[in-house]
């Protein structure tokens, strides 16, 4: 028996009309292009997931340097050109707290809170306060190092997890406290580096599409959780120090705790660790830079096999290096900065609604040759150009160097940031001699990648 042409299914129509209204519904004129595809929320997911760079490479020279892209039910607009991006970050209309603290942290009861913290950290961690923790970091780098032998065969990035991942860990919170013997050690790393890995994704999405990422930011969670139970419980005496960590309990009390110290956390590693890498991985292939960097560091401490002490006042004397890492982040940033359009903003001809989450890729904003000529290339020292000079005597950054973020809402551990990574690229290059087994490679990171 056949079925006529009266057999119809009602609850098709319902889908029917919204894949419609998705493929046809109007654009505003003013608005920029959207890339989107047939399939509701899920918009560009798929395409995007696959290869983002190229993805999002192929979008601006399809549609120009502002455009947007929806995915599983949000507009993500991007901002390619320098400054269009630089506007972006000053405008009230596109607001940080919204987009970071709200969306991506889940702390938007605990806004103010967290906008108090942010002001006391970045008080607490300006470049006039970085003495305080030079001697802690310089201790602890060099307990860490002297664990990886005389000589030997390693992974670089490995190798500079090994070191910096515990370092940062005793620093800010205490010896004390954190992971307390080394299969709980492991255990937190390896969760940290399934938050790390999949953190520009999973910010985003609903947790259930990246079930990984969701396991390893519970544990994380659970165990900040325990962690503030033990400093609090702790009595310190008089002669102790309070860590930073200690003094932002002193200020935040209520749920959100482990959400920040989880935040504060991954921000004190996502520069830094990739930072140390690529800032040896390019001095190491460089051997005239390599070769004029150890001339300075000798010139400091004198020939290698003395104990040396690194301590924040010693590191103004080894500009060079500093240089090398400003360049390393310059062309290996990875991630976005993002904002969220609280109001119309327009940008070149078009306009941006309210709601859309506004991205500004510093992997882009680093090659524009207007502000870093020759961009492609590891130029640490530019004759004539004198690239960094105004970082390393006024504490302030280019206009379009975004390794930090930009506008008002900078990471407040920035300088933290450059210091430990200076004081661990020291340590290393003065206690062995380095060969690189394999060459950089010359697509230095993808800064979309899940692998970032």
């Amino acid at each position: 028996m056949g079925f006529g042409p009266s057999f119809f299914c009602p609850a098709s129509t319902p889908i029917l009309g919204l894949i419609m209204y998705f493929l046809f519904q109007p654009r505003n004129p003013n608005s920029p292009p959207c890339v989107s595809s047939w399939i509701p929320w899920f918009g560009a997911a798929f395409q995007f997931g696959k290869a983002p760079l190229e993805f999002l490479e192929q979008a601006r020279i399809k549609h120009g340097p502002v455009f947007t892209v929806y995915i599983l039910g949000n507009r993500l607009t991007f901002v390619a050109e320098t400054e269009d991006a630089l506007e972006l970050l000053r405008t009230k209309e596109a607001d940080f707290d919204e987009a970071v603290i709200c969306n991506i942290w889940n702390l938007k009861n605990r806004k103010n809170i967290m906008l108090k913290l942010c002001v006391y950290m970045l008080r607490q961690l300006s470049p006039s306060n970085l003495h305080q923790f030079s001697e802690t970091l310089w201790d602890e780098f060099h307990e860490h190092v002297d664990h990886l032998g005389k000589e030997g065969t390693e992974d670089l990035n490995e190798l500079v997890r090994q070191v910096m991942f515990p370092t940062i860990m005793k620093t800010l919170f205490g010896k004390s406290f954190g992971p307390t013997n080394k299969s709980r050690t492991e255990e937190f790393e390896r969760h940290f580096q399934n938050f790390d890995d999949e953190f520009e994704f999973g910010s985003q999405m609903p947790e259930f599409f990246l079930r990984k990422w969701s396991k390893s930011k519970t544990w994380l969670l659970t165990e900040f959780e325990r962690i503030v139970t033990d400093i609090k419980k702790h009595k310190p005496s008089e002669s102790d120090s309070k860590t930073l960590v200690q003094h932002v309990l002193d200020n935040f009390h209520g749920n959100g705790v482990a959400n920040f110290l989880l935040l504060l956390f991954w921000a004190s590693q996502v520069n830094a660790v990739s930072g140390a890498f690529w800032t040896l991985a390019f001095i190491l292939s460089h051997p005239s830079i390599y070769k004029n960097i150890m001339e300075e560091i000798v010139s400091v401490y004198g020939k290698a096999g003395n104990k040396i002490e690194v301590f924040e006042d010693d590191l103004r004397k080894l500009p060079s290096i500093k240089q090398c890492i400003l360049e390393a982040l310059r062309l290996t940033s990875p991630g976005v900065i993002m904002r969220k359009a609280m109001k119309p903003i327009k940008v070149q001809n078009f306009v941006i609604p309210p709601g859309d989450l506004l991205l500004v890729s510093p992997y882009w904003m680093h090659r524009n040759p207007k502000y870093f000529p020759e961009p492609e290339i590891f130029k640490p020292f530019c004759p004539g150009l004198e690239r960094w000079k105004a970082n390393l005597e006024k504490n302030a950054f280019l206009d379009g160097y975004f390794a930090f973020g930009g506008g008002k809402n900078r990471c407040p551990g920035r300088w933290f940031s450059i210091m430990e990574t200076h004081m661990l690229v020291v340590i290393l290059l003065y206690k062995y001699q380095f060969t690189l087994l394999d060459p950089v490679p010359k697509q230095y990171l993808d800064p979309f990648s899940l692998n970032s």
